[in-house]
């Protein structure tokens, strides 16, 4: 997924200038390596992707459940009156 989209890029920036010198042809490949460079540290860094898909969908279970709960906390107090301000 995110491969095909830098590659989609790399693509698009490829027709949009012309290089023709070899010199510009290192520079322009040495900064896509760096490019690629800094998006695998970005990729790397995010929080959950070396969590597998069954781990995820465990948590997403728990965190619905918390908002599931919050929510209803949440009504049974409003329904007590907690949030009222008295006049």
């Amino acid at each position: 997924m995110i491969s095909t989209f830098f590659l989609t890029r790399i693509h698009i920036q490829s027709r949009k200038c012309t290089i023709t010198d070899t010199q510009e042809v290192n520079r322009e490949l040495s900064r896509l390596k760096t490019r690629i460079g800094e998006v695998r540290t970005t990729v790397a860094s995010m929080p959950g992707i070396d969590t597998n898909p069954e781990e995820q969908q465990k948590r997403l279970k728990h965190l619905e459940e918390q908002v599931q709960n919050k929510q209803q906390l949440l009504h049974k107090n409003k329904s007590l009156g907690v949030f009222e301000i008295p006049k």
